[in-house]
């Protein structure tokens, strides 16, 4: 379990799910693009949350590990998608092809290189 604090809340959730939050967040801010995730934790007052969170290039997240012997609730699908959301970020994907300029030597018909004549 970790503590996540988050603007002035502070909750706990499972290991994998606060470092990928973590990850994540950073990728956000490095790409400058924001995005909403949805975990499921436990608040301080011993209930069980949805907490979402924005995540942009101003996010500020603490992540505290804790001996609490609580379980933490179930976060697959959200650490799922966060994890293919860090892959895509991490990973873009390639252009395939040549690119748009790029021209044919049959295109420089004027023989001085310029397509448009």
């Amino acid at each position: 379990m970790k503590h996540v604090t988050f603007s002035d809340r502070s909750l706990l959730m499972g290991d994998q799910a606060a470092d990928t939050l973590l990850e994540y967040a950073r990728l956000i801010a490095d790409a400058r693009h924001a995005d909403s995730v949805t975990l499921n934790a436990i608040s301080p007052d011993g209930n069980t949350v949805e907490a979402s969170f924005l995540l942009n290039s101003n996010t500020v997240l603490v992540i505290e590990s804790t001996n609490s012997a609580t379980v933490a609730p179930n976060n697959d699908e959200a650490v799922k998608a966060m994890q293919a959301q860090i892959d895509s970020l991490s990973q873009p994907i390639s252009s395939q092809g040549e690119p748009p300029w790029a021209a044919s030597i049959d295109e420089f018909s004027a023989g001085d290189g310029l397509p448009w004549r």
